[in-house]
């Protein structure tokens, strides 16, 4: 990529503040991203599951030069329960580029399980490892020798740590609270100090199964953010067919509209997303919206059953 001038990377970054000022990745399928948010969540479904999204953002911005520089983000939770542990275990990876930036990160949680009277609770940990890089060579300061960017490419190494309950009702309600970046860490890029800001993440949402025609089954959620700086909030619903096919609609206020379709054989789901942009990103041809891809697997456990140890006087 050949160098952009930093009137226009500073127009992009205020323009994505306007859409999502916060730290985090953001996805418009939140409804099955509830792994990538809350460790809590670990285990939860009674199946080893994962899930991969990969977001395109904003397709067509481009830099003053022509150059391609929406984000991208890429990521991949898989989670399983395990009954010895009382609990579940999760690990997740993530990959998200924004202009000059590069975010890798790992993340790996526990959630304890507790059997409640009317459905399940998960209280969960994780630790997360973040390798934050900025390219400073592909920057062209106003003022010529600028020691903020000067020099190639950085990076700095993050350790941070999250928290977060989950609740599944029997009834096919559900929610959870977490918080995310909870120890706020901090790291050097180029003599400029950064800093991780905290998250908090609220969502709820229900599975509503319509008593004329069980076929259908009707499902409205809702994800806060916030970082106590901006405010967010998606308002989703979708319609599922015979538990196979789905298709709905989400809405972000000040940033997109998204369509959401997919499908579900066995074991094996697919979803797709596309934004409509609402915010300036979209105005006067700058993006042509947002795509993303969501794959699932998932293979149930029958953990319920109570296995009967045999013990063999040879193997005491």
């Amino acid at each position: 990529m050949k160098k952009a001038s930093l009137i226009f990377f500073s127009l992009f970054f205020f323009c994505s503040g306007l859409a999502f000022s916060q730290q985090e990745a953001q996805f418009s399928q939140n409804m099955f991203n509830n792994m990538g948010i809350n460790p809590g969540y670990a285990g939860l479904r009674n199946a080893i599951c994962a899930t991969a999204l990969a977001r395109q953002q904003w397709v067509g911005f481009r830099d003053s030069e022509g150059n391609r520089v929406n984000p991208e983000t890429y990521a991949l939770n898989v989670d399983a329960p395990i009954p010895f542990l009382r609990g579940g275990v999760a690990i997740g990876f993530l990959q998200d580029e924004l202009g000059f930036e590069t975010n890798v990160g790992v993340k790996i949680a526990y959630s304890y399980h507790h059997q409640m009277v009317f459905g399940k609770l998960g209280v969960g940990a994780q630790i997360g490892f973040l390798d934050k890089r900025m390219d400073f060579s592909k920057f062209n300061p106003i003022t010529p020798g600028d020691p903020v960017l000067i020099g190639g490419e950085e990076s700095h190494m993050f350790v941070d740590f999250a928290l977060g309950g989950f609740y599944v009702a029997d009834n096919n309600l559900w929610g959870g609270i977490s918080f995310s970046q909870l120890r706020q860490a901090k790291g050097n890029l180029s003599e400029s100090n950064y800093s991780l800001r905290r998250h908090y993440y609220g969502t709820t949402g229900y599975d509503y199964t319509i008593p004329s025609n069980p076929s259908y089954m009707f499902s409205p959620s809702v994800l806060i953010k916030t970082d106590m700086k901006s405010l967010q909030f998606d308002l989703n619903a979708l319609v599922t067919y015979n538990n196979r096919f789905w298709g709905g609609v989400s809405y972000r206020p000040q940033d997109a509209i998204v369509l959401l379709f997919g499908l579900s054989y066995e074991q094996i789901s697919f979803g797709y997303s596309y934004d409509i942009t609402t915010s300036l990103m979209g105005a006067m041809g700058r993006s042509y919206g947002s795509h993303e891809i969501m794959l699932r697997y998932c293979f149930e456990l029958d953990i319920d059953k109570i296995q009967e140890i045999q013990r063999n006087i040879r193997f005491l």
